[in-house]
């Protein structure tokens, strides 16, 4: 007993502290695997049944994913499929509740199916709706968010399926329409578990070319079963990522796939999508043409209507007859040249007759217009021999007393005279 407890006392506690001197037993790993996988959870999946087997009360199926090639076998009683209203069958698709198992003895894992439900057309329905609503709610497909698609792409980017009828439609009719057009093709699987990873492959190589102005998912219609890949959110958000414009092509009109909510351009069928792409060289010529008789028409109606404007201007008498308008000018400068000189002519007489009055009042009120009228005037004589010295003019008779020698200023000329005194008052 010391021994059987000295030995398990140097076992390792965990896988990490294992060694090539102190391994674990193999039924101490099983046990601690069994354990490890006891405690995980159910868990619910889906998938589609790829293979179906029953033996006795067991059965034993293979699941697949979706979207991706990986599968997963799996055992179920009978009594739980038997327990379905329609009977499963390869390439139903389904949802099941798996749980792992671990059995001890052979080291086998094995997934055990618990329950099991076939996935209806309502339910695939229900949800796509509650992924379109979430994707929308993240603004996904608001119109801000779309890309306007160009007037004429040099390179288109086309992906479908394997030599498939949308391929051709598109081809096609575009090429139709405008022979120039040049084609990028990836050809991916449009349908099943692989659908989803060829196609964003394809989008993004096509959006990373950079001759593709725009990209073109087509498929010819289809069951909603084969559609789901269209819906699948994965590709959503690559198409949503991409830069270059992406138009939907998928025809088929009573369940929309979500691809045609977030595409730039939704096209009902390929051919619409060729159609609605590149314009048509016939009706392009035709509206070139119809552009240049109109661009003719307008320049013959322009110079049309400037010619009578020209024509209009010409017949005017100023540019008829130049010659009147300087005669006329000549006229009126003859005529204002006449007006000023009468008005000179006018103020110099005015002038010359102003100052001869006034030279007339001036000569009648000098000194000399005085003395002819018989008036003299009396002066001191003293001062008459120094240069510059004026004569006092007498005013008053005091001024000469009685001896004072004069002289006396007449119109004539002057003479001396001399006071004899006396003063007598002025007659009045």
């Amino acid at each position: 007993m010391t021994d059987n407890a000295t030995a398990a006392t140097t076992v390792p506690a965990t896988a990490a502290d294992t060694s090539p001197d102190n391994p674990w037993p193999l039924q101490l790993l099983s046990q601690k695997l069994k354990m490890h996988i006891d405690r995980a959870p159910s868990a619910w999946v889906e998938g589609q049944v790829i293979e179906l087997n029953r033996r006795g009360t067991n059965a034993y199926l293979t699941l697949r994913d979706i979207d991706a090639e990986i599968s997963l076998p799996a055992s179920v009683w009978t009594n739980v499929l038997d327990r379905q209203d329609t009977p499963l069958e390869r390439g139903s698709r389904v949802v099941a509740l798996l749980k792992a198992e671990f059995w001890l003895k052979t080291g086998r894992l094995s997934m055990s199916v618990k329950d099991i439900r076939p996935v209806g057309l309502g339910d695939l329905l229900a949800r796509i709706e509650r992924l379109r609503q979430a994707l929308a709610a993240e603004g996904l497909f608001a119109d801000s968010r779309k890309r306007k698609l160009p007037l004429l792409p040099h390179r288109i980017g086309l992906i479908t399926g394997r030599d498939s009828d949308a391929k051709k439609d598109v081809v096609r009719n575009a090429s139709l329409r405008w022979p120039a057009v040049e084609f990028e093709i990836r050809e991916v699987a449009v349908q099943g578990n692989t659908a989803v990873a060829q196609v964003v492959a394809a989008l993004r190589e096509l959006d990373a070319h950079p001759d593709v102005d725009v990209i073109v998912i087509a498929r010819g219609g289809g069951a909603l079963e084969d559609l789901l890949p269209f819906s699948n959110e994965e590709l959503i958000r690559a198409v949503a990522d991409a830069a270059t414009p992406v138009v939907s092509a998928i025809g088929h009109e009573a369940d929309r796939p979500i691809l045609d909510d977030v595409a730039d351009l939704r096209a009902s069928t390929p051919t619409d999508a060729a159609k609605r792409i590149v314009p048509d060289v016939a009706e392009e010529l035709t509206r070139v043409r119809q552009a240049r008789d109109q661009l003719r028409r307008g320049v013959i109606r322009l110079v049309d209507r400037e010619t009578d404007r020209l024509s209009a201007l010409r017949s005017r008498p100023v540019l008829a007859a130049p010659d009147v308008m300087v005669a006329q000018r000549l006229d009126d400068v003859g005529r204002l040249t006449g007006r000023s000189y009468a008005a000179i002519t006018t103020a110099v007489i005015r002038a010359s007759d102003q100052l001869a009055h006034l030279r007339a009042q001036v000569r009648a009120l000098s000194p000399q217009k005085t003395l002819d009228r018989g008036y003299a005037v009396v002066q001191l004589a003293n001062g008459e021999d120094s240069p510059g010295t004026r004569r006092e003019v007498v005013r008053d008779p005091s001024q000469v007393p009685a001896g004072t020698a004069l002289t006396v200023q007449v119109a004539g000329g002057r003479f001396a005279a001399q006071s004899t005194g006396g003063q007598e008052p002025l007659a009045d």
